[in-house]
C-alpha cells in the first residue's frame, strides 16, 4: 500500500476497496511483514483515516464481512478491535493519560539538564544511532507519517531497552509524527512494550525476528538488548464506569461542534439532529509540548477541509472557531452537540470549555453505538475483550456507521 495519504474520505474508501481482497487469509499470513515504504501490502494502512473517522471502524468491519466470514477475517477484525479496546480501556482510566503527560514533562526537563540523555534522545529522533533498522524506521516515520505496526513494536523496544531512553519520550516522538497518532493506542502500546500495561510482560525486539519479518532487509545481530526487564511504574488506577452518550432535545437551539476525533458526524444528522449552526475546532497541537510534524498538521487540515466540502450541502458553511464558549454565546445556543471525543486533547478542551459555558448552554457528548457497545468490555486484558467480539459483530448489523 502507498504511504502517500490523501486526507479525504474518498481516498479512505478507495484504500479500503484495494485492501478488501487481502483482508482474509492473506492478511493473517502476511500482516507481520514489514517490507518498507510503498510495500506495506500485508496491512490495510487505513489507520490515519480511522484515527479521524474519515472512515469508521464499523464501516471497515462491515465491508470486510461483506466479503469474508468472521472466521476467515478473524485476524483483521481483531486488529480493528484492538484500537477500540485501547480507547475503552483508557476511557475507564483517564488518569493514565494525565500521568503520561506529567511523566513526559518531567523527562523533557531532564533532557535540558542531562547532556548524555539529550544526546541519546536526539540521535534516536534523527535516526543516527548506528542501528540500521532503527535509524531507517525513524526516517520513515518522519518522512511518511506512518510505520508498520510490527516496526512500531521493534522501535519501541529498542528505544526503551537498547537505547535506555524514557518511554514517554518515545511515545511523544510517535505522537508528533504519526498521522494516526492516537492517545489511547499510542500511550498504552508503549506502556505494554515497557511492561507497565500488562504488569511484568515486556516486548523484546530480537534480531532473528526482525530479520525474518523484514525478509532480510535488516539483521541487527549483536546490537540489541538481550533482556527486557519491566519498567517501574505505579499500578493502574481503579477503573470508573464506561461513558454513556448524552441525549439532545429537539426543541432547543442547537449547535453542532465537530472535532478532528470524528469527522463523520452524519450519524447524528441521521438520528434527527437539526443544528442551527455548525463549527469545527481543533486542539491537536496539545498532543505534545513540542511542535508537531507539519505532515501531521497538514493531514488534519486537509481532513477538515474534506469534511466541509462533503457536508456543505447538508450543513452550509462550517467555520473554524477557537473558543467554544464565545461561539455558544454569539450563536445564543441552548445546547451544543458534539461526537464523543475520547481521552486526549479534544476531550480535555471540551471539559475546559464546559466549565466556561453559561447556565443557558449544555454540552452534550454523543456516543456512537459502536463505542457504546464495545467500550464497557475493556475491563481487563484484550483476550477477555476478544471473547465479546462475536456478540459485537452481531450488533453491527444495520448499524449506522458514518
Amino acid at each position: 500500500m502507498s504511504s502517500d495519504f490523501t486526507p479525504t474520505r474518498t481516498a479512505a474508501l478507495e484504500r479500503l476497496q484495494r485492501f478488501l481482497p487481502k483482508a482474509g487469509s492473506a492478511y493473517a499470513s502476511r500482516r507481520n511483514y514489514d517490507l518498507g515504504p510503498e510495500r506495506h501490502d500485508g496491512v490495510s494502512t487505513l489507520s490515519p483515516y480511522i484515527r479521524h473517522r474519515l472512515i469508521t471502524e464499523a464501516e471497515v468491519i462491515q465491508a470486510v464481512l461483506g466479503r469474508f466470514s468472521p472466521s476467515t477475517a478473524e485476524k483483521f477484525i481483531q486488529e480493528v478491535y484492538w484500537r477500540t479496546y485501547w480507547k475503552g480501556w483508557l476511557e475507564m482510566r483517564p488518569s493514565v493519560w494525565d500521568d503520561y503527560q506529567r511523566g513526559l514533562r518531567a523527562t523533557l526537563d531532564a533532557v535540558q539538564t542531562q547532556s548524555g540523555l539529550r544526546a541519546r534522545w536526539e540521535a534516536a529522533c534523527l535516526g543516527q544511532t548506528g542501528i540500521a533498522c532503527f535509524d531507517h524506521w525513524a526516517h520513515e516515520l518522519v518522512e511518511t507519517g506512518y510505520l508498520h505496526n510490527h516496526a512500531r513494536m521493534w522501535f519501541a523496544s529498542i528505544w526503551i531497552f537498547t537505547l535506555d531512553l524514557p518511554w514517554e519520550l518515545g511515545a511523544d516522538f510517535f505522537l508528533r509524527h504519526l498521522l494516526d497518532g492516537d492517545p489511547a493506542s499510542n500511550t498504552l502500546g508503549w506502556r505494554w512494550v515497557g511492561g507497565i500495561q500488562t504488569r511484568g510482560k515486556t516486548y523484546l525486539a530480537r534480531p532473528d525476528n526482525i530479520a525474518k519479518y523484514t525478509e532480510g532487509r535488516f539483521n541487527p545481530s549483536g546490537q540489541l538488548a538481550r533482556s527486557a526487564p519491566p519498567l517501574n511504574a505505579p499500578l493502574p488506577p481503579d477503573r470508573r464506569p464506561a461513558p454513556t452518550g448524552g441525549r439532545w432535545r429537539s426543541d432547543l437551539r442547537t449547535g453542532l461542534l465537530i472535532t478532528p476525533d470524528d469527522l463523520s458526524p452524519g450519524f447524528l444528522l441521521d438520528q434527527g439532529l437539526e443544528p442551527a449552526c455548525v463549527a469545527v475546532i481543533s486542539h491537536r497541537a496539545d498532543l505534545s509540548p513540542l511542535a508537531l510534524s507539519p505532515r501531521v498538521l497538514d493531514f488534519e487540515e486537509g481532513a477538515i477541509d474534506d469534511l466541509t466540502q462533503r457536508l456543505s450541502h447538508r450543513l452550509g458553511p462550517i467555520p473554524r472557531i477557537t473558543d467554544i464558549a464565545e461561539w455558544a454565546e454569539a450563536e445564543r445556543l441552548d445546547q451544543i452537540v458534539t461526537p464523543y471525543a475520547p481521552v486526549g486533547p479534544e476531550a480535555s478542551a471540551l471539559s475546559r470549555a464546559e466549565a466556561r459555558l453559561t447556565d443557558r448552554t449544555t454540552l452534550i457528548r454523543a456516543l456512537r453505538p459502536y463505542d457504546e457497545a464495545a467500550w464497557p468490555h475493556a475491563t481487563h486484558g484484550f483476550f477477555r475483550f476478544k471473547e465479546k467480539i462475536p456478540r459485537l459483530l452481531a450488533g453491527l448489523r444495520g448499524l449506522q456507521t458514518v
